[in-house]
C-alpha cells in the first residue's frame, strides 16, 4: 500500500512550530523546483540563503555520491580526510587558523560562545561571563543562542534564560561604548541582520566594536550564518567591512543544504577548547565536508563572486521598477544577494501576505520580520530567471495591492 503524502499529513504528523505553504516541493534544479503536481516556482528564497548553487548541482551531486559510496561517518574518534581538507582550505582563505565543526548555525554560535566565556575563565577568571549581543538579532534556536539573540519573541515561554547576556542596540556606537565594560568577554554581531530585517552594520560601528574589544581584551565575535559564503559578494562580509573577528560561525551556504557549520577562530583563543570540553556527534562528518570542500571550491571564484554584485544590480532595478508601479516598499535594502523590501503604509506588518502571493504565483520568497520581504536566491541564479521571477512577483504584488 502506497500512503498519500499531503500538506494536510504535515499537520497530522508534525510537531506544530512550523506553518509551511500550502505545496510540498519534490523536485528541484537549478533555480527551480516542482510541487507534487508538477507546477514550476522560481527559487528566489534559497532555502533561507542555503542552496547557494541551486538545487542538484552536478558537481555537488557528483561529490556526494562519491563519497557516499567511500565512507559515511567516524565520529570524533578517530580524524578523517574531508574534514581535514576543508578545514586547511578555510584556514587558506580566512583569518582563521583553527576550526570547529558542527551540524548547524546554531551550533556553530553555541560553540563561539561556549568558547568565548572558556577562554575568558582561562584568561581573566569566571567574573568576565558576560555576552554583549545586539538588539534585534537571531543567532539560533538553542536556549542559549536564543538568549544570546536580541529579539524576545524567541526567548518567550522558555524563560529562565542563561545569564550573563547584555543587549545593545544595533549601529549605535554610543551606546555600545556604554555598555562596554571589564565583565564582558564577547560581543558578537552579525554583518547584516537578517532575521532582524535584513539591516546591515554601518562600518563605522564595527570598527569601534573592534576597537573596544581591544581596549577591554574581549573577543569579536561574527555570525556569518546567513553572510557567509558569497552571499553578499565576497566570501564573507567581514572582508568588504575591513574588520577582522577573533571568532567567525559560518553555516547555511557552506553545505548548499546538507546540513554543516563550522566555528573559525584564531589559535590563541582556539587552546582554550582542550580536549573534552565541547564535541559533537556529527560535527565534520566526511559527506558534509566533502560537500563543502567543493561548495566553496566553486563559490570563491572572481567569477560567481562578481557575478553576485551584477545580480545585486539587476535584483535592485527590478523592484525599484516594481515599486514605481505600486509604492509598497518604503526602503530597498542588503548586500549581494541578501535583500530586504520593507513594506509600508496599509501593507505594513503583512510581508507574509506578500509571501503567500508570491507562492500562489509560482515563486518562492521569504520574509525578515513582519515588515520586510527577504530574497536571497541562489548566487548563480540564470538572469532569465531572475527576471522571469520578478515578473511573477510582481503579479503577486498586483494581486496584494488590488485585493
Amino acid at each position: 500500500m502506497t500512503d498519500t503524502i499531503s500538506r494536510k499529513t504535515f499537520d497530522q504528523v508534525m510537531v506544530p512550530n512550523y506553518a509551511p505553504g500550502a505545496v510540498i516541493p519534490v523536485r528541484g534544479q537549478g533555480s527551480r523546483v516542482w510541487d507534487q503536481s508538477g507546477k514550476e516556482y522560481i527559487d528566489l528564497a534559497g532555502g533561507i540563503a542555503v542552496t547557494a548553487l541551486g538545487h542538484a548541482h552536478p558537481e555537488l551531486v557528483k561529490v556526494l555520491s562519491d563519497q557516499a559510496g567511500q565512507l559515511w561517518h567516524l565520529s570524533n574518534v578517530l580524524a578523517n580526510e574531508p574534514a581535514i581538507h576543508l578545514a586547511k582550505r578555510l584556514t587558506e582563505i580566512t583569518f582563521a587558523e583553527r576550526l570547529f565543526f558542527a551540524n548547524s548555525g546554531a551550533e556553530a554560535n553555541e560553540a563561539a560562545f561556549k568558547l568565548a566565556r572558556r577562554y575568558a575563565f582561562d584568561h581573566f577568571g569566571p567574573e568576565r561571563n558576560t555576552i554583549l549581543s545586539c538588539s534585534n538579532s537571531f543567532h539560533g534556536r538553542t536556549l542559549f543562542t536564543v538568549s544570546v539573540g536580541g529579539q524576545q519573541k524567541y526567548r518567550e515561554g522558555f524563560e529562565p534564560v542563561p545569564a550573563g547576556i547584555k543587549h545593545t542596540p544595533f549601529n549605535d556606537i554610543d551606546a555600545l561604548e556604554a555598555v562596554f565594560d571589564s565583565s564582558i568577554c564577547a560581543f558578537v554581531v552579525e554583518p547584516v541582520q537578517g532575521e532582524g530585517g535584513v539591516t546591515s552594520a554601518d562600518p563605522e560601528f564595527l570598527k569601534r566594536a573592534r576597537e573596544l574589544c581591544d581596549q577591554h581584551r574581549a573577543l569579536l565575535v561574527f555570525d556569518e550564518i546567513q553572510t557567509g559564503v558569497g552571499r553578499t559578494g565576497s566570501l564573507y562580509a567581514y572582508m568588504q567591512y575591513g574588520v577582522e573577528p577573533d571568532i567567525l560561525t559560518t553555516a547555511k551556504a557552506l553545505g548548499n543544504g546538507f546540513p554543516i557549520a563550522a566555528m573559525l577562530t584564531k589559535t590563541t583563543v582556539a587552546q582554550s577548547l582542550k580536549v573534552g570540553t565541547h564535541g559533537s556527534t556529527y560535527g565534520g562528518n566526511p559527506m558534509g565536508c566533502a560537500v563543502a570542500n567543493k561548495v566553496l571550491e566553486i563559490i570563491n571564484t572572481p567569477d560567481v563572486l562578481k557575478g553576485v554584485a551584477s545580480r545585486h544590480a539587476l535584483l535592485m532595478e527590478g523592484l525599484r521598477e516594481i515599486n514605481q508601479r505600486y509604492n509598497v516598499f518604503s526602503d530597498l535594502r542588503g548586500k549581494g544577494l541578501l535583500i530586504g523590501a520593507q513594506v509600508a503604509g496599509q501593507y505594513a506588518r503583512n510581508a507574509k501576505g506578500f509571501m503567500a502571493a508570491a507562492l500562489a504565483e509560482g515563486v518562492l520568497a521569504l520574509v525578515a520580520g513582519p515588515d520586510v520581504l527577504r530574497l536571497a536566491p541562489s548566487l548563480i541564479i540564470p538572469e532569465q530567471d531572475l527576471q522571469e521571477g520578478l515578473q511573477r512577483l510582481e503579479r503577486a504584488i498586483a494581486h496584494v495591492v488590488e485585493g
